[in-house]
């Protein structure tokens, strides 16, 4: 019978491979996608890369570029499964990560079949998934999933979800007949144990088979990532040494009594005809070992018969190799065709079913998405015209996609900190709803994830946070996008986790942010997405906050709206004779270095503009008890000209700021490190230039909008007040080479707002 579906066998094991690739051709499959990478770790020993069904695959070069290069056991990107999607029905895996399962529910329209080859018996499958969080991802495939078990028994003591979707695919060997080439030249025993090193649980074996084993002579096969300090280990061998140790050594012992794995070599050693002592229990009881000759109930009856071959007992010998030939049966292609058959045609029938009732289903029924926008703390000026513009990005994206989407914007609930006119650039649509963050204990989190349904959600923290609305704290949103990792504790995972991480600042600052740093750095890896604007906070998520790459994006940055009266650039300005130094409180804004250069500026170098500040929280700076504030204020209580050329505006309603930048010579920037400051690009949409303090992030700000910024070093004071100096010459100039407005323009929202809206609907 001939099938219609393409199958991605996601998987890298070689053996396996060997076996399932030609069963699935056997049985009517011939498109079929396996993957060209692997991650390079210990678990995957046994893995290789195969390009030989590229060559029948009837996909677009393009196409399969893209698969080949796709990550698949780290979860692969969206477009990747895009492809997948277009071209592809039937995904295999194994659980190696929680990512790629994740994506295969949120991406993925076929069936999706976890591949279970067994595991230790102290575990189970659906103990794994609850250690992944990936329990509810198979929910939510439902009947598109199948627990792919590869010997009959393995889901009778697993979780119930599993057991219903079962179905069996048998493991066998692509060769499972006899070629007897043992000669047994070498008494020893053949022993094979990998990662020694590495892992625990094939150290122990290892230990154990040597305390069970002094005295005898013996090799020790199996790949080796370290070397181990024991002449009997023999590491890795090449193909051709292999088989001569298979052919040469007298006997292989077979450690394992688990009763739901079983490995590869004691079926090459039946195949080759070398005597095999195994112990009972195990998975080779099941296959018809049972009453076996070569089967041993101790320790004890292993080492007696073992020494009895060594011994060349020519009788025993032969008794074991005429026997054992039974534990190759169901290894046959043969007799596992007929089980593949009546799998994949129940596959193809639940498909097709599923399918259709999507295609009815989707002509009357579309669920509106709700997106919310969460600003997690008292975050003024800057920042919460960045959080606007992030909101606007969203509504205006969801409906450039047509899938207009609605959004909720939620800010902390503090009347002396917001004030309505603070957020009437709101698009109308928009909805508002002021919070106050609850903490949840460890047991509270448990029951509130029970309840949504989450009912195998282990808690990893002591705490929990979810927003309280007074609403339905996110219950009623599909995913929630927080701008910013300032989180205190972990958000209650109720819903996809999106963050917008501007900068990584405490990197670079000693104490700027107290003892919360691993809880900042731990919301970033939790996220389902990180979003981020510059390479240089790209690559701090990567190096020092250990994002995954895979849940990393670089977004474009967004321009807030600024309308402004620009006056022509070929007509002089009407101004004030001041520059602007927009700026706050929190240590990385350099006022120490800042002041002592507008000290050397007016006293030194005979400045004529003079300062005014601006920002939040600047209004009391020089009455500040804050250790980094001092010395401003040390250094304005001595020098009179600061107190007469230094103007302290505090924070200024939009409306007012826009007149006032507007009539500066120039805005000077003078913070030491962060993700950039906007106030640039605002000052250019008024026709203002701007000095800016010399680091990766405004260097990439400068070439993205075309700025032509003058810079100085935000740590040397004598650096920065000769350039203020020379803007007082270079100002004009730098004026006439400003971006017009159009081209600044073209990095606004409108021209954005999609592809925000596409990358946040991913975790949707």
């Amino acid at each position: 019978m001939a099938m219609n579906l393409r199958v991605m066998w996601l998987l890298n094991h070689s053996s396996a491979r060997k076996f399932e690739v030609p069963m699935l051709k056997k049985i009517g499959i011939n498109q079929i996608f396996t993957p060209k990478k692997y991650p390079d770790e210990v678990g995957f020993r046994s893995a290789s890369v195969d390009f030989s069904e590229d060559e029948s695959l009837d996909i677009p070069v393009a196409d399969l570029k893209i698969l080949n290069a796709a990550e698949w056991h780290l979860g692969a990107d969206a477009e990747a499964w895009r492809i997948a999607n277009k071209y592809f029905d039937v995904v295999f895996f194994m659980f190696h990560r929680p990512e790629l399962l994740e994506n295969a529910a949120r991406y993925f329209g076929g069936a999706v079949i976890l591949r279970a080859y067994g595991v230790e018996k102290e575990s189970s499958y659906g103990r794994v998934a609850r250690i992944f969080n990936n329990t509810r991802h198979i929910k939510k495939i439902g009947k598109r999933f199948y627990f792919g078990e590869a010997y009959s028994h393995l889901a009778d003591s697993d979780s119930d979800y599993l057991k219903a979707r079962r179905i069996f695919l048998p493991l066998g060997l692509s060769d499972a007949s006899l070629r007897d080439v043992w000669q047994g030249g070498e008494p020893q025993i053949y022993f094979v144990c990998p990662d020694i090193c590495t892992n625990i649980y094939y150290q122990n074996i290892y230990d154990e088979f040597c305390r069970n084993f002094t005295g005898f002579k013996y090799v020790i096969a199996g790949a080796q990532a370290i070397k181990v300090d024991d002449p009997q280990v023999l590491g890795y061998v090449t193909n051709e040494q292999h088989a001569y140790n298979m052919a040469q050594s007298r006997v292989m012992f077979y450690h394992s009594s688990e009763p739901n794995h079983i490995h590869y070599h004691p079926f090459e050693a039946i195949r080759a005809g070398m005597p095999l002592v195994f112990m009972a229990g195990g998975m080779l009881d099941r296959m018809g070992g049972a009453d076996l000759p070569g089967r041993c109930k101790t320790v004890s009856e292993a080492r007696h018969k073992i020494q009895r071959i060594l011994g060349d007992d020519r009788r025993l010998i032969d008794r074991i190799r005429s026997s054992q030939a039974v534990l190759l049966e169901s290894m046959k292609p043969e007799n596992c065709e007929q089980a593949w058959r009546d799998g994949f045609a129940r596959i193809d029938s639940e498909l097709a079913a599923w399918r259709t009732g999507q295609a009815v289903r989707s002509q009357w029924q579309k669920k509106r998405k709700r997106v919310a926008v969460v600003l997690p703390v008292e975050y003024r000026g800057g920042s919460l015209r960045g959080a606007l513009e992030l909101v606007k990005a969203l509504y205006i994206g969801s409906r450039q996609a047509e899938d207009a989407a609605d959004i909720v914007f939620m800010h902390l609930d503090d009347s002396a900190l917001y004030q309505d006119e603070d957020f009437s650039g709101l698009p109308e649509g928009v909805m508002r709803r002021p919070f106050k963050w609850r903490i949840l204990s460890q047991p509270e989190a448990r029951r509130a994830m029970y309840y949504a349904g989450f009912v195998d959600w282990i808690p990893v923290a002591d705490n929990y946070i979810i927003p309280d609305d007074g609403v339905q704290q996110l219950a009623d949103c599909d995913a929630c996008l927080i701008v910013s990792d300032r989180l205190a504790y972990p958000v209650l995972p109720i819903k996809p986790i999106a963050l917008m991480v501007y900068d990584y600042v405490q990197r670079y600052i000693p104490h700027f942010i107290g003892n919360e740093e691993q809880s900042f750095l731990a919301a970033a890896r939790s996220a389902n997405k990180v979003f981020v604007t510059t390479e240089f906070t790209h690559q701090d998520a990567l190096q020092y906050a250990g994002v995954e790459p895979g849940r990393l994006r670089k977004v474009p940055m967004l321009i807030p709206e600024f309308s402004v009266f620009r006056d022509s650039l070929d007509v002089k300005k009407s101004c004030g004779h001041y520059f602007l130094w927009t700026t706050n409180a929190a240590p990385h804004k350099n006022h120490k270095n800042a002041v002592q250069a507008l000290e050397i500026y007016y006293e030194e170098l005979d400045g004529r503009w003079d300062c005014k500040i601006t920002g939040a929280n600047t209004k009391g700076i020089l009455d500040s008890r804050l250790p980094h504030l001092q010395a401003l204020a040390e250094i304005f209580k001595r020098c009179a000209v600061l107190r007469r050329r230094v103007k302290w505006l505090g924070e200024l309603p939009d409306c007012q700021y826009k007149k006032v930048l507007a009539e500066a010579e120039f805005l000077w920037h003078a913070g030491r490190i962060d993700n950039g400051t906007f106030s640039v690009v605002e000052a250019a949409f008024a026709g203002v230039p701007a000095l800016s303090s010399d680091y990766p992030a405004m260097r990439e700000m400068n070439a993205e909008f075309g700025l032509n910024m003058l810079w100085m070093d935000p740590a040397s004071p004598r650096d920065m007040a000769r350039k203020l100096k020379d803007m007082e010459q270079e100002a004009n100039m730098r004026r006439a080479m400003l971006p017009g407005e159009a081209e600044l323009r073209m990095h606004g929202v409108d021209h954005y707002a999609k592809a925000y809206w596409q990358e946040l609907h991913e975790i949707i």
